[in-house]
């Protein structure tokens, strides 16, 4: 990848520019509980977003999407937003850092990636994460770490339309190889987590679909809890997000609130509560319990969220056919993949098991992708 972008880059601007990456993630467990100001158990994966930039000494960004084959100019002024969605994330990023007082040039640059594109491993927070950590070491801007995934975040909000958490641009920021991250969603502490589990392996069966309105389902979804939150606070004016309340809190008000706005709060609840259980396995080696709460996971995101759908259902009923360990849906929902954590011995037979029966019932083989946790936003020599 980094010779493709090489010759590209020297094709169309004569010269070298500098190299910089960051990474897609995996979620272990902990999902929609970010914006509900709860935990999540991310880390960065081997696959992600490359760029090569040199400053052009104007105000215009010249961008070349290599996997897309298309070319982009635009300034950097609010009126000059380009219509090419892919270019907002970039033109978003220095916007929000010209908003924080940060001064950002233009810029040339070629960029490609090998996340796969709606596979809820997250591309765009690593197409996000990459320019926000250049244009700071570029430009000498000195943004702190946090602040660089904030700027990733306020870029999905306000030129992307997703009213995202910060999960996403944090671990493809944070990510650190051989770990996973526990993030507190609220007070943004974080911690560290060796991931190395023997006798086990951690692997992606993408469903290859992407059902439409993933993106205004995923708003509706925070409305929903927004206005449990609402009700709760009533009672308990304490109460900022549906993580600092228990389920009887929630039962207190189940009348006053829809039926749909009860489940979805009922999930987040539950779920905030089982990130804590999975790090307290992880530490005894306990991977059983780490599997279990992944099932219980994925059951409350297909029967409670409701953002499962009838192929990954399939996965994931396939994976407890297989006696594979644990298995749920990853990422926002209504397509994309499973994360299964499988013991050795069962790989090969869940793996050929899961296409031939995905393939009879659909049409197609899920693609299959193993997860190799790894280092966030860098430089690269």
């Amino acid at each position: 990848m980094k010779s493709r972008i090489s010759e590209k880059f020297r094709t169309l601007f004569g010269k070298d520019g500098e190299f910089f990456a960051s990474a897609g993630r995996i979620n272990l467990i902990g999902e929609h509980t970010d914006y509900n100001g709860g935990y999540v158990f991310p880390g960065a994966i081997d696959k992600g977003m490359m760029s090569e930039i040199m400053l052009n000494g104007t105000d215009k960004v010249c961008a070349y999407a290599l996997d897309l084959d298309e070319y982009v100019e635009f300034g950097l002024r609010e009126e000059d937003a380009p219509s090419q969605s892919w270019a907002r994330y970039i033109f978003g990023v220095c916007r929000e850092i010209i908003k924080k007082g940060g001064k950002v040039g233009g810029f040339n640059t070629v960029f490609a990636g090998d996340v796969p594109l709606g596979a809820g491993m997250s591309s765009s927070a690593a197409l996000e994460s990459t320019f926000a950590f250049a244009l700071n070491e570029l430009f000498n801007l000195g943004i702190g770490k946090f602040d660089l995934a904030r700027i990733g975040q306020a870029t999905e909000h306000n030129y992307c339309g997703v009213k995202c958490g910060i999960m996403d641009q944090f671990a493809s920021i944070f990510g650190k190889k051989g770990s996973l991250i526990r993030l507190d969603c609220k007070t943004l502490e974080y911690k560290y987590y060796p991931f190395d589990p023997e006798g086990y392996r951690l692997v992606l069966l993408d469903s290859v679909v992407k059902h439409e309105l993933a993106s205004s389902a995923y708003n509706r979804r925070r409305e929903s809890c927004e206005r449990a939150v609402a009700a709760i606070r009533k009672n308990h004016p304490e109460v900022e997000f549906l993580r600092d309340a228990g389920k009887e809190w929630l039962d207190e008000v189940k009348t006053d609130i829809s039926e749909e706005d009860y489940k979805r709060a009922e999930y987040v609840i539950e779920e905030v509560q089982r990130v804590i259980d999975v790090c307290d396995a992880l530490e005894k080696g306990d991977y059983e319990t780490v599997g279990r709460k992944m099932y219980e996971t994925h059951d409350g995101m297909s029967r409670l969220y409701e953002v499962s759908c009838e192929e990954l259902d399939f996965l994931n009923d396939i994976a407890r056919k297989c006696g594979v360990t644990g298995s749920r849906v990853m990422g926002g929902g209504f397509g994309g993949c499973t994360i299964n954590l499988v013991k050795e011995e069962l790989y090969d037979r869940f793996i050929a098991e899961a296409r031939a029966a995905f393939k009879e019932r659909f049409g197609h083989e899920p693609k299959v992708y193993d997860v190799v946790i790894s280092d966030g936003a860098r430089k690269l020599e």
